[in-house]
């Protein structure tokens, strides 16, 4: 699959997603304060390869301290957990890896461990959270395939797949796990603006695979579904409240509400480190608000009038109502979300 994020001897590398698909280019990291710049300003995003990204700069921030003894490396370490959970508010799998660091740092420290093998204990975790973030979107890829019918077309919106994640994708996981069972599968891509990382993103990544892609503008969901033209919608999430209320990118609701007028299943595909079960519901979910600039130029052109005000909100919540499933590498939950989230069990 695509090399999202990976170690190149002791730095990071990762694909520039600012510059596809016309140009494929890498960045490399060599300081966490590298790291934290990449993930706010989106030379990665989608949250679960947030999440990967902030583990490995956490070990690439430990590797480079020059810190000879614990205290120091200690406050070192709790600097740059600091630093990385202040890169982008929405997306939970950021804290969640964050916090999986700090549980490994927390262990090693309190069985005396010095800090060579503390870093060497950061690295591993590291290497562990990427590692079942693939796995995790393989399981969730054949969980979601059985929802797929033989023949299918699936719109997507914004984009969930290798890029967003470790490896193989969420959303577009789903979509990959149906045709190796055999189904026949055409997607339709929402362009997602004002990022437009279903055009630029996922349109690249199922075109690479050869898998047959229409791209759409957003405005176009409604029209297409009335036509009859799409048979069920999965995406992925940023955030998934205990509830099952979801944040995901802007536009996402609006295609919801979209689908249920038109009785079209809408499905969330997400690892189950999106699953917030502290957050009660949507409305206690952070929207983070990006610059106007997004929204007013393409590249260096302006689009927009100067002094019109701009509103550029990443994400917005879908309510469980207009959710039909959502899929995890735990299996298929349903409504009501509360409970079958819940039973579940634990985030880990």
């Amino acid at each position: 699959m695509l090399p999202t994020i990976a170690w190149q001897d002791d730095d990071i590398v990762m694909v520039d997603q600012r510059k596809l698909p016309a140009d494929e280019i890498y960045v490399t990291c060599r300081t966490v304060n590298d790291v934290a710049k990449a993930i706010r300003n989106m030379v990665i995003r989608g949250a679960p390869a947030i999440g990967v990204c902030a583990a490995m700069g956490l070990a690439l921030g430990a590797a480079r301290s020059k810190a000879t003894g614990t205290k120091q490396f200690t406050t070192d370490f709790q600097k740059n957990c600091d630093l990385l959970a202040e890169t982008r508010p929405t997306a939970v799998n950021l804290f969640w890896a964050i916090e999986r660091m700090k549980r490994a740092f927390s262990e090693g420290a309190l069985a005396g461990e010095s800090v060579d093998d503390l870093k060497k204990r950061l690295r591993a975790e590291a290497d562990r959270i990427h590692d079942d973030d693939v796995a995790s979107c393989r399981a969730i890829g054949a969980n979601g395939a059985a929802l797929v019918p033989a023949e299918a077309n699936i719109l997507t919106h914004c984009n969930a797949g290798a890029l967003a994640t470790a490896g193989y994708g969420t959303a577009l996981g789903v979509i990959r796990g149906a045709i190796a069972a055999g189904r026949k599968v055409r997607v339709l891509a929402d362009e997602t603006r004002p990022f437009l990382q279903g055009a630029r993103l996922t349109a690249w990544e199922l075109v690479k695979d050869g898998i047959d892609t229409t791209v759409i503008t957003d405005n176009m969901a409604g029209a297409i579904m009335r036509a009859g033209d799409i048979d069920l919608v999965v995406v992925g999430a940023d955030r998934i409240a205990a509830n099952g209320d979801t944040a995901n990118k802007i536009g996402t609701y609006s295609v919801a509400v979209l689908a249920k007028e038109h009785g079209i299943p809408f499905y969330v595909a997400a690892p189950w480190s999106t699953i917030d079960l502290a957050t009660r519901d949507g409305d206690a979910i952070p929207i983070e608000e990006r610059t106007p600039r997004e929204v007013t130029h393409f590249g260096n052109t302006q689009l927009a009038p100067e002094g019109a005000q701009v509103r550029n909100p990443s994400f917005d919540v879908t309510p469980h109502k207009y959710i039909t499933a959502i899929i995890t590498e735990r299996g298929v939950h349903r409504a009501p979300f509360s409970e079958s989230l819940a039973n579940a069990g634990p985030r880990n």
